[in-house]
């Protein structure tokens, strides 16, 4: 593949220090499908299929910081009905925030933080550990996480990233995993962000007329989730999503759920950014 030609031979032999056959070469496949990202459902997408074999979860949070901007701008996905908007917010609070108090032991080792509950830092040898009390990650419906960034004060564009609700308990491999892929997340978030445009046109008629509903589902839309996910999620019916995904594109005049998607983020429908 194309990218063996791009990949450091030093990270190649960490990744087969504790991935076998099968592991690297989905390793390699999704850093090589990472080159193409380039639109938030792209990015969800990619999550959602060989990442998840390497590095299973339901919640991922991420932030994007300039060298001219003093915090970053943090967006999340999550396949979770139990992660919602308020514990988003709650998660990223300058004080309180579990992200943010993880963050904090990053910035100064900038190495992957594994947070849990009573682990032992002597146990993870060249990554960092937080301790959070067991209560609040459960409250917080993340679990034990883990996170990393790339870049500091100098780098252009800095990120940072949250990867919660893990399906397998943490271990240092999580670690390994995420710490060999960071640079390709890191190119892939720049290029996804970088293409948002912060333009906001004025809504059409049809747009104004779209319900509180519609633009709920049109957020989960944005998010990559298919009819049946959104309705899980949301204890409504399959067919009465489909209903209003139909009634979503005919009222923003589009032909599809990736153009509404798009439209949706213009007109100021959709968030994509939360501070």
């Amino acid at each position: 593949m194309i990218i063996r030609s791009n990949f450091n031979i030093d990270e190649t032999a960490k990744a087969q220090i504790f991935l076998d056959d099968e592991q690297r070469l989905v390793f390699m496949e999704v850093i090589e499908e990472s080159l193409r990202l380039s639109q938030r459902p792209h990015l969800f997408n990619w999550l959602q299929s060989g990442f998840q074999y390497l590095l299973a979860h339901e919640v991922m949070i991420f932030g994007v910081k300039s060298n001219e901007t003093e915090d970053y701008s943090f967006e999340y996905f999550t396949s979770s009905r139990y992660f919602d908007e308020t514990r988003f917010n709650h998660s990223i609070h300058n004080e309180l925030g579990l992200a943010r108090q993880a963050l904090k032991i990053w910035k100064k080792s900038a190495k992957p933080v594994l947070v849990a509950n009573n682990i032992k830092a002597t146990d993870y040898n060249q990554f960092s550990v937080l301790n959070i009390a067991q209560e609040n990650l459960e409250s917080s419906e993340m679990g034990d996480f883990l996170v990393h960034g790339f870049g500091d004060n100098n780098t252009r564009t800095s990120t940072f990233v949250v990867f919660a609700r893990l399906s397998k308990k943490l271990n240092i491999n999580h670690a390994r995993i995420l710490e060999l892929i960071m640079p390709y997340l890191h190119c892939a978030l720049i290029r996804v962000t970088s293409n948002h445009s912060k333009s906001i046109v004025q809504p059409s008629k049809s747009s104004r007329k779209i319900t509180g509903r519609e633009t709920e589902i049109l957020q989960w839309m944005h998010m990559g989730k298919t009819n049946w996910e959104i309705s899980s999620i949301l204890d409504i019916s399959p067919l009465t999503v489909k209903n209003h995904v139909q009634n979503i594109l005919r009222k923003l005049d589009v032909q599809n759920r990736s153009q509404a998607s798009v439209k949706g983020v213009k007109l100021g429908l959709v968030k994509v950014t939360n501070n």
